[in-house]
């Protein structure tokens, strides 16, 4: 096997449950969104506008959840061990891999036949997710700049004015969507580059084996060959 096994300390049950709702919601923002920018049946606007307006306010919760959870929260910070830590040093330049960043692009563009061995998130990766909840935070002001019930209240106003109006800022709004959408096609890229093992870990609580990898030796010291049944 080429890949680090995939243990559930990878993953511990609230960032599991975060994960769902943050994609739940995500979908139900991009199907409204896209509804409320251009209606394509009747009599759903009132539906739209609500489930929109709501699953804001749980993305936005749930967005600083995970980041305080991150704080009090174990989880394995690399592939192929059950050995914990903090989650928060997870997405921090880690020994492991803070010098593969060519290495990992390579692998990416398919130039490197073999990931690199490192920490659990690749370079890229822990990139894009740091910049997550910023993307979030940016989402629900311009949102809530949009709601007319916070619409003209203090910084909501002052940004919509920043902007030039209400309608640039329903612009910058609904561009600001796509990049959800981009975010999420590279999302499901690099999470399932090396196979499926993350997404069944994430979606379905299934180990899966592999390479062990020893933190305190920063080395493979062996191989679990539980298969793909999972414990």
């Amino acid at each position: 096997m080429a890949h680090l096994a995939h243990y559930r300390q990878a993953h511990p049950l609230p960032f599991v449950i975060t994960h769902w709702i943050n994609l739940l919601s995500m979908l139900l923002l991009i199907f409204t969104g896209f509804y409320i920018h251009f209606p394509f049946f009747d009599g759903w606007m009132n539906i739209a506008r609500g489930v929109h307006l709501f699953c804001g306010f749980v993305i936005f919760i749930n967005m600083l959840v995970r980041v305080v959870l991150a704080f009090i929260v174990d989880s394995a910070p690399f592939g192929g061990t059950r050995e914990v830590a903090k989650d928060y040093k997870s997405f921090l330049p880690q020994a492991d891999n803070r010098h593969q960043f060519g290495a990992w692009i390579k692998y990416y563009f398919f130039l490197k036949k073999d990931h690199p061995l490192s920490a659990k998130f690749g370079v890229l990766q822990k990139s894009t997710y740091v910049l997550v909840p910023l993307l979030i935070c940016i989402m629900f002001f311009t949102g809530m700049s949009l709601w007319g019930v916070t619409s003209d209240v203090g910084p909501f106003a002052a940004l919509n004015d920043l902007v030039g109006g209400v309608m640039i800022m329903r612009i910058i709004h609904f561009y600001l969507m796509w990049a959800f959408i981009i975010f999420t096609f590279i999302h499901v890229y690099l999470a399932t580059i090396e196979g499926f093992g993350p997404v069944k870990l994430m979606f379905l609580r299934k180990e899966s084996g592999g390479l062990v990898y020893d933190p305190e030796l920063h080395n493979i010291v062996g191989e679990d060959t539980m298969g793909e049944e999972g414990h």
